[in-house]
């Protein structure tokens, strides 16, 4: 069970001042920024947790002006592409069009273990179980025909050491859907201190939101973007092939 998303105690915080998170921008227009999120770092005070991303997007204000809101979320271990709203018109859009499936998301993960397919779809319903009457609330996701419709789409992209760099676009948005997916094929994540074989301490999770890429209206320019591989990863992807590009 995770209990109010502190399994274990919290890692060091991942403060970033200023120029650390301006300098994480891979994207900005009138409407949106996409950040590269450290691993590490909450997007938002839940629990326990004090120190969150949402803290520092004052960083990204304009002088006197309003700073960019979360259009979505990512796993506090998961790094990468992060896509903030600039203004409401923005943040409805992207909220519009995440529901939709007309924002394309792609991810990098390194796995224990090698599928037995080198591509494939993972269509598992997924449902939030909660654990009545814990002291704290305590919740875990399972694969479970009741549950939410999930399906992830996945490629090995290399190999080493008995371990797989995957390549990930899921369809649906459900809370810890790839990692879920991904130990129910037998091939957990690296680091993974819930959905594997063992319990871990959180802070080494192998997933990276690798790019986004959508277009809010025909009238703007599309948009893209690329996170770098984090440097927690750069080891166990360049085992699997990986050659730092």
């Amino acid at each position: 069970m995770i209990p109010d998303s502190l399994a274990f105690p919290s890692p060091p915080p991942a403060s970033l001042t200023a120029d650390q998170l301006r300098a994480r921008v891979l994207h900005r227009d009138e409407q949106c920024f996409v950040i590269d999120k450290p691993a590490g770092l909450a997007v938002h005070k839940a629990g326990r947790i004090t120190d969150h991303l949402e803290l520092y997007l004052p960083h990204l204000a304009e002088p006197d002006g309003e700073p960019p809101k979360l259009a979505h979320r990512l796993d506090r271990d998961t790094a990468g592409c992060l896509i903030l709203g600039r203004m409401p018109w923005a943040l409805k859009r992207l909220g519009q069009m995440f529901a939709a499936g007309h924002v394309e998301k792609t991810y990098w993960a390194v796995a224990d273990g090698i599928p037995a397919a080198e591509a494939g779809v993972i269509d598992l319903p997924l449902l939030k179980k909660i654990e009545a009457g814990a002291a704290r609330s305590s919740w875990t996701i399972l694969p479970d025909p009741a549950g939410q419709p999930a399906v992830t789409e996945y490629r090995v992209l290399g190999t080493g050491n008995g371990r797989s760099w995957l390549e990930l676009r899921p369809r649906t948005g459900r809370t810890h859907q790839i990692r879920v997916h991904c130990a129910a094929l037998g091939c957990p994540l690296t680091g993974e201190p819930f959905y594997g074989p063992e319990r871990r301490p959180p802070g080494n999770l192998h997933l990276l939101a690798r790019s986004v890429a959508f277009r809010m209206a025909f009238e703007y320019e599309p948009v893209s973007a690329i996170a770098p591989a984090p440097e927690h990863m750069r080891d166990a992807l360049s085992a699997c092939g990986w050659r730092g590009e």
